[in-house]
């Protein structure tokens, strides 16, 4: 029936009738009355109300609306979470290669300040009258300078790096 198809058609796309009564440029109560049976739109309306619901008139006319909208949704919803589930298990995998990433960088930075408060900067006594020593010694002079200057700066942004990518443990609503 036509009045059962308007209404079913509605609702599955989520209308109210007041809505669907401004798509049409008539009132709700025009809309009530063709979907309670107590009147049938003209032909034009008919089909400006096929326009307004994305639906063929031959649907509106038929016995019976197939309702597999809910079944479509379903199967959306299903693969919707799948790819959450998805773009969950990436987010958390990136999360865990920068975390583990970072605390290599601080590792490697505790480990090179070791060695340079170890070994005192043996290439201060070097005889810098050989070229090829004068370059290497000074090279790992501008080494230890950069190092020493930004080894403290990039450490504390790592360690608020493995903070803040640290896995947080959920406690559940309080």
């Amino acid at each position: 029936m036509l009045n059962e198809n308007i209404k079913a058609i509605r609702k599955s796309k989520g209308l109210s009738q007041e809505e669907l009564a401004i798509k049409l440029n008539v009132v709700r109560q025009t809309i009530s009355k063709w979907e309670q049976g107590l009147s049938v739109p003209d032909s034009n309306m008919l089909i400006s109300i096929s326009e307004a619901l994305e639906t063929p008139v031959s649907i509106l006319l038929g016995d019976t609306v197939v309702h597999s909208n809910y079944d479509d949704l379903k199967a959306i919803s299903e693969k919707l979470e799948i790819i959450n589930l998805q773009f969950a298990k990436r987010k958390n995998t990136r999360r865990n290669v920068i975390h583990w990433l970072l605390i290599s960088l601080c590792t490697v930075i505790v480990a090179i300040s070791a060695v340079l408060i170890v070994v005192n900067s043996p290439f201060l006594g070097w005889d810098y009258s050989d070229p090829e020593t004068a370059v290497a010694g000074a090279a790992f002079h501008a080494f230890e300078w950069l190092f020493v200057r930004l080894a403290p700066i990039i450490f504390i942004g790592a360690a608020v790096g493995i903070f803040l990518t640290r896995k947080k443990e959920y406690s559940g609503p309080s």
